[in-house]
């Protein structure tokens, strides 16, 4: 792979590789086969990886922040020691590369060219310049690209939250104009629901884009939830691989391209979830809770808790937020000196479907499912694509089960 890379000619491929296959001398074996393949196909690789393994391993993210726990520290440095996972994985698949006879060369974040939003801790890509890389292709080599990572305007490393090397694939195969971005990870592709909690999941051949968006969006840990936004956004072709196997994975297809053939697609789970139901006041002279309502979602906002699920309902407002939110969204309502009551250990169970918007009965089927295997459901949101049920967290699985069964989901 010494020759160099005319990209009209060798089209290419963003090649994300996930922690778990960087961090084994195995893993990094099939990395540099996957490269190796794809060059052979007369393909150009541009590789992308995440720190190597997961909490607890020497190089970890977790493992790394671990180091400051209990420390004073500033966000700034906090994604500068966060960042490292990702710079040491880059060095070492490119020397593994170069070991099979793979032209490879490391970069940075800021060094391939991704500019941030400066939001330490969970960054936005504002911009990106590829020239680097694509010298890097012209002079047949493989770049290989540290993800979670970027810079801001003032020069500072910023990182793009928990999975954001996909999100640095996504970005960097719509500035290179890539034929395809392809994620790699430890499992065949994206799956019908979670496998660890549901023995009928079942990988998927293919997925909407806005699908696998609301599946990120709803808890499932596939891809990172800006990447999967990237890929409806652009029409980017993604495909989710897994590093070890032959198995051809799931194809996440444009949403003009591909109609699901049932109104479901997949179920998928978020916990750690606490719900709030707020005793609303009417103002003197004003007409109905109007005023005390709005007054809830501006000092939540303020206080920087985000609210989901929220129903009005007269003198009632119920709404969700995440545990880690309570303490805040409680304070926050002391504050406005509104009465309420929390309901903790809550799991949000979401149906996903392109399909189903427009089709009379699907939340009736998944309700006499849901009451058939014994789970009381709390409250209830939807959109387009997606039907949400809040149950306790101890019925979350059977309710993924029941739903993932009821729909057909595993056939």
């Amino acid at each position: 792979m010494s020759d160099p890379i005319d990209p009209a000619v060798r089209p290419v491929v963003v090649m994300k590789f996930g922690g778990t296959s960087v961090a084994t001398t195995e893993g990094r074996a099939a990395i540099a086969r996957r490269v190796l393949e794809a060059a052979e196909l007369g393909r150009a690789p541009v590789v992308v990886v995440s720190a190597m393994g997961r909490a607890g391993a020497p190089y970890a993210t977790d493992t790394l922040l671990s180091l400051v726990d209990g420390l004073p520290t500033e966000p700034r440095e906090r994604d500068l020691l966060a960042s490292c996972g990702e710079l040491i994985s880059a060095v070492v698949v490119a020397h593994e590369l170069r070991a099979a006879g793979v032209t490879a060369r490391a970069f940075t974040g800021a060094e391939a060219g991704i500019g941030t939003d400066g939001i330490h801790g969970d960054a936005s890509i504002t911009d990106v310049h590829p020239g680097p890389l694509q010298r890097a292709l012209a002079d047949g080599a493989v770049p290989v690209v540290a993800g979670f990572q970027g810079m801001a305007a003032d020069g500072s490393t910023t990182t793009l939250g928990r999975g954001g090397s996909d999100t640095t694939a996504c970005a960097l195969g719509v500035a290179l104009g890539a034929e395809a971005v392809e994620i790699y990870t430890d499992v065949d592709g994206v799956m019908s629901a979670d496998p660890r909690t549901c023995d009928g999941a079942e990988v998927l051949d293919v997925i909407r884009a806005d699908e696998l968006f609301q599946m990120a969006r709803a808890g499932a840990r596939i891809v990172h939830t800006p990447a999967a936004e990237l890929a409806l956004a652009s029409g980017l072709s993604v495909r989710v691989r897994n590093t070890y196997t032959d198995h051809p994975g799931t194809l996440v297809a444009d949403i003009a391209s591909y109609t699901p053939s049932t109104v479901g697609t997949a179920v998928t789970c978020a916990g750690g979830i606490a719900r709030l139901r707020v005793s609303l006041q009417a103002d003197e002279g004003a007409d109905g809770h109007m005023n005390s309502q709005t007054r809830v979602y501006r000092a939540m906002a303020d206080a920087g808790v985000s609210l989901d699920m929220f129903t009005p309902a007269g003198e009632t407002l119920l709404f969700t937020v995440a545990q880690g939110s309570l303490e805040a969204a409680c304070a926050t309502l002391t504050a406005l000196a509104l009465p309420y009551e929390v309901t903790p250990s809550l799991a949000k169970v979401t149906l996903v479907g392109a399909a189903m918007h427009g089709v009379p009965g699907v939340m009736a089927t998944m309700a006499e499912h849901l009451a058939a295997a014994g789970v009381d459901v709390l409250q209830t949101a939807d959109s387009h694509t997606t039907i949400s049920v809040l149950v306790s967290s101890a019925d979350a699985d059977t309710a993924v089960d029941a739903l993932h069964e009821g729909f057909g989901l595993g056939s």
